[in-house]
């Protein structure tokens, strides 16, 4: 028997909510906000050979659909809140359906964050998520606010993700639990939720890594109107980006994007309350560079030698 939109709705997106006032199977959720606090909202689309390969795991595809726009919100302070889902398929596969839906809902449950409405049609895989959250207002980290002077930080490790793109594309060797480490890192990002929390009332700038980090940096400095000298030595990566040849090794680390990390400013003054926010929040934090009044990007070497950047961002209608 063919499986219909509803009933594929009712068997894998239909849970009851329980801090919405009205979820989904009305033509509108109905969403109370709480008292005093302002909306965060945000919405990324994925497209099956854009922004994933057809070869993913569908318990791994649905974690990463719902995290991407969880970074979305960590790097903007805001607390999780709901969430909605517009799903495309090619046709009904229910092993596939079964195992988004767990992978969806494990990290919905994670960070407290609820289904309550969307959309199913058919046509080419596309995952559409809009991401709703909570932040005091005043207190929303924005890409702008940096000012000359400042230290530049980012979250966790870069590079991971673009090497494992790079392992499937053939042009890395990456064999068994190295393989395995770095395809996590590419399926499976964690939303930095806690972290962008506590940086709230410390941080002066926040974007998350997604498109790289010259190209998430330029936003920063754009928005910020600094510019900033960034030390390659200094940015944070794992043992398998550290393996790679000089060439490689760069482009993960400056043009790789999937990393879903925060990178963010915050004054030299701050300099223990960001480490103390990334120590509550369970994340390391490294100070990779500083924001100065000379406009544009400037990377040096560990000697402070001045490197040519040839390194660009991420740029879904141009060839990669």
């Amino acid at each position: 028997m063919a499986v219909g939109e509803f009933d594929l709705i009712a068997k894998y997106f239909a849970r009851p909510v329980r801090h919405a006032v009205l979820g989904g199977g009305d033509d509108c959720a109905l969403l109370q906000p709480t008292p005093g606090m302002q909306w965060a909202v945000s919405t990324d689309a994925l497209v099956e050979g854009r922004h994933f390969l057809s070869t993913v795991p569908p318990d791994a595809l649905g974690h990463k659909s719902l995290a991407v726009n969880l970074s979305d919100l960590a790097a903007c302070g805001a607390r999780p809140v709901a969430f909605t889902l517009s799903l495309t398929l090619p046709r009904v596969d229910e092993t596939f359906l079964a195992g988004f839906a767990q992978g969806l809902y494990a990290l919905a449950d994670a960070h407290g964050i609820e289904l309550v409405g969307g959309d199913t049609t058919a046509g080419p895989l596309n995952i559409g998520i809009t991401v709703m959250g909570e932040v005091p207002p005043g207190q929303a980290l924005r890409r702008g606010g940096a000012k000359a002077g400042d230290e530049l930080w980012v979250s966790g490790r870069l590079g991971d993700a673009r090497l494992a793109l790079e392992a499937f594309r053939g042009q890395a060797s990456l064999r068994g639990e190295a393989f395995e480490d770095v395809r996590r890192a590419m399926e499976r990002p964690q939303p930095r939720v806690a972290l962008g929390i506590a940086l709230r009332g410390i941080a002066s700038a926040a974007i998350d890594l997604s498109d790289g980090l010259v190209g998430d940096l330029g936003h920063v400095l754009r928005a910020s109107a600094v510019g900033a000298t960034l030390r390659l030595a200094d940015i944070p990566h794992g043992p398998h980006v550290a393996a790679c040849g000089e060439a490689q090794r760069r482009t993960c680390l400056l043009a790789g994007g999937d990393d879903y990390e925060l990178l963010f400013a915050a004054p030299a003054a701050a300099h223990a309350q960001v480490r103390d926010a990334g120590a509550r929040a369970g994340v390391p934090v490294t100070r990779i560079g500083t924001l100065d009044t000379a406009p544009g990007l400037r990377v040096v070497d560990a000697h402070g030698a001045q490197l040519t950047l040839t390194e660009r961002a991420f740029d879904h209608f141009i060839p990669d």
